[in-house]
């Protein structure tokens, strides 16, 4: 009898434990984001965006979250209690400019996007949220480089110079 007793209660309490896990009705709140927008010198493009997760039932926010940014998955990184931080990489010619839409999943959600990648499906799994990062564009540099330009406006100093000499001569 006492052990069909102890283990509805650890049945219960786990049970309790694994439902206070998920965070539910979650919202982003403050997400701020940064993109590298000088590339130059660099070949790829960093996006980096940090935001605080609220869910209606309190103490849940402390979970371990996944985001999924065109296809590809990342773990998203605690910073704080409840604020949390996504970056990822992307090459240069490949990034583009406008909104990349971050999902985020829980360890369960996660785990039917990667069944779902796997299979080759679609990914059809509901995100618990959803980040906006805006990436206004990347510079790459002028059009024409200083030394190129350099070298024409040589060009054609020393044909107007070569040519007004032989007319001078001649």
């Amino acid at each position: 009898m006492h052990s069909k007793i102890l283990s509805f209660v650890l049945f219960t309490l786990s049970l309790g434990y694994v439902l206070g896990e998920t965070c539910s009705n979650a919202k982003v709140k403050g997400a701020t984001s940064y993109s590298t927008t000088d590339a130059t010198i660099v070949s790829q493009i960093a996006f980096v965006t940090e935001f605080s997760l609220e869910c209606s039932n309190p103490g849940s926010e402390k979970i371990s979250l996944f985001a999924e940014v065109d296809g590809k998955i990342t773990p998203v990184a605690m910073i704080g209690d409840t604020t949390y931080q996504v970056s990822w990489n992307e090459e240069v010619n490949k990034a583009r400019s406008g909104d990349y839409s971050v999902k985020l999943y829980d360890e369960e959600g996660y785990g039917a996007v990667r069944k779902a990648q796997r299979s080759g499906e679609e990914n059809k799994v509901k995100p618990l949220a959803t980040v906006v990062v805006r990436h206004p564009g990347t510079y790459t540099g002028p059009w024409f480089n200083s030394e190129i330009l350099a070298a024409g406006l040589i060009a054609v100093v020393a044909y107007f110079a070569f040519s007004t000499r032989s007319k001078i001569l001649s």
